[in-house]
């Protein structure tokens, strides 16, 4: 339990329903449909598309989205992908011939086919109780009404006003009469509302077929994009097995590759056996999850990508054998970059939310258009934004993760699930792209390791190694003379511009019958329960 007399927030408890998001309007948004008699997964369908509207930087139907669930709680996890996969023309060739050398936020080659709007309608087909219309009106609403700019959302906003301006649609939307709206006032979005109007009246055919998808097509294609109406009407997700590791007496669940999820397992497994330091924030506690981090993520730039077009070695990066390799090569006194030290054994940003019903159904669910406001480009009409997923391929030819026809790109987003004694008693996630597999280790190993809450595990300060430069980003409330230890052991860091990551949670007390939820305070979010 946190000291009451020191700043901070109290777990949240309730008996029969909880929903955690990164927005209060969308968790309102949640409850009442759990109130209303949906379930788990309607209330996070619900909330995700108002967070499509209210925190418009973060998602939005133009991006994609995983799931995990668990019907009543029990350890027979549902894993569904609904990541979109490059066109149907994109090969290195092809991007050769048109004079691309890189992915870049803002061309239309960073664009891949939006998973999402069909991830939402089969799971709400296949698991749902409520009406997928129904569950979008609360959107719709907040679109064509309104919404009050929150400060993180504000903040956001005036951040990346340059990048508002990257597209004339997008700046037509987001920065009316050419500025940034102030804090506190209404935004208003008619074309997203329309765009969501006609998903409710059609479903996944008002995405993917028709009006617009022929706006979302022209558009593209205006900017040289290989997007055709046929890798629209073609786009699908799919469900697939969860993967996991044991961790301290829990089985955490994770999608499975393309996703970072094994990544995550698998700097969990490195920490397995490593030394415990009695203080979270010491420098020898902090130097070695920042060199569990950049072998971690060293064996996802190798090793990870599409497994319906590439071998992954699962089974190799979740193994003891594999985390034990890595763990050895980390210089207790020093930090190093792990050349060498990568090889298998041989083969013989983003919106989160959880939400637990009654029944105890179980949904932890993401959406992303990756960075902040995506590519940018955006259609006219509708206001469709689109993700920049497509920069998570590479361009050179024999790379796992090289561009290719319907291929899907190496992804960041990971919901979470933790099972005990055969029922799942935890739906976690963390937000902040590359940030995220690093977000599981840090909330779990601060819950199980060092016995915080699941709100003060959240609310301890974060850092990373940035996976491309080698550079640590860290949290100002790291002490100065800790971090001048680090430096000392060879660690490049500077202090983070903006807080890393978000996260929400919901535990399961089967026992007592009481759900717990948190949500991150680096967002403008909540956790409430009835």
């Amino acid at each position: 339990m946190r000291d009451l007399q020191l700043p901070g927030r109290s777990t949240v408890m309730a008996p029969n329903g909880m929903a955690a998001t990164s927005h209060p309007l969308s968790t309102q948004v949640a409850v009442e449909v759990l109130k209303a008699g949906g379930n788990a997964m309607d209330g996070a369908i619900a909330a995700c598309a108002v967070q499509c509207v209210v925190e418009p930087e973060s998602t939005g139907i133009g991006g994609d989205c995983f799931a995990l669930y668990a019907p009543e709680g029990k350890n027979k996890v549902i894993a569904f992908n609904g990541s979109g996969r490059a066109p149907a023309a994109a090969t290195v060739e092809k991007l050769a011939e048109l004079g691309v050398t890189q992915l870049e936020r803002t061309s239309p080659h960073s664009v891949i086919i939006p998973g999402a709007v069909d991830a939402w309608a089969q799971l709400n087909a296949d698991h749902g109780k409520m009406p997928l219309a129904e569950l979008l009106q609360p959107a719709i609403g907040y679109a064509r009404s309104g919404y009050p700019l929150s400060q993180r959302v504000w903040s956001d906003f005036t951040r990346l006003f340059g990048h508002l301006q990257t597209d004339d649609n997008l700046a037509a939307v987001f920065l009316p009469d050419g500025k940034v709206p102030a804090l506190g006032s209404m935004h208003h979005n008619p074309g997203l509302a329309d765009a969501l109007t006609l998903i409710a009246a059609e479903g996944r055919d008002g995405f993917y077929h028709g009006e617009l998808a022929a706006e979302m097509v022209e558009t593209l294609q205006a900017k040289g994009g290989l997007h055709t109406l046929q890798d629209f009407a073609e786009a699908k997700g799919t469900y697939e097995n969860t993967i996991t590791t044991e961790f301290r007496g829990n089985i955490i669940h994770e999608c499975p590759p393309q996703g970072q999820g094994v990544i995550a397992l698998l700097m969990l497994n490195m920490m397995q056996d490593a030394d415990q330091h009695p203080e979270l924030l010491s420098v020898e506690r902090i130097h070695a999850e920042l060199e569990t981090c950049r072998r971690g993520y060293a064996a996802r730039s190798r090793y990870l990508a599409d497994p319906a077009q590439a071998e992954i070695a699962v089974e190799q990066l979740l193994s003891q054998e594999y985390a034990d390799q890595l763990r050895q090569d980390i210089d207790p006194d020093r930090a190093r970059h792990p050349e060498g030290a990568l090889d298998l054994p041989p083969h013989r940003d983003t919106v989160y939310i959880s939400v637990v019903d009654k029944d105890r159904n179980a949904c932890s669910f993401i959406n992303t258009v990756f960075d902040f406001w995506g590519s940018g480009i955006t259609t006219p009409k509708h206001s469709v934004v689109f993700t920049n997923r497509g920069q998570g391929f590479v361009l050179e030819p024999g790379h796992i993760n090289c561009i290719a026809p319907r291929k899907r790109p190496l992804h960041t987003i990971i919901p979470g699930m933790i099972e005990r004694d055969g029922k799942i008693v935890m739906s976690f996630g963390v937000m902040g792209g590359q940030y995220q597999a690093m977000g599981h280790l840090q909330f779990l190993t601060r819950v199980f390791d060092y016995g915080l809450d699941i709100q003060q595990a959240m609310d301890a300060p974060r850092f990373m190694v940035d996976p491309f430069t080698g550079q640590v980003e860290i949290e100002r409330v790291v002490p100065q003379s800790v971090v001048d230890e680090l430096k000392a052991k060879g660690h490049d860091i500077e202090y983070a511009e903006t807080p890393i990551g978000g996260s929400q949670a919901v535990a399961i007390d089967w026992e007592n019958g009481v759900l717990t939820g948190a949500s991150d305070p680096r967002k403008d979010g909540c956790a409430i329960g009835y």
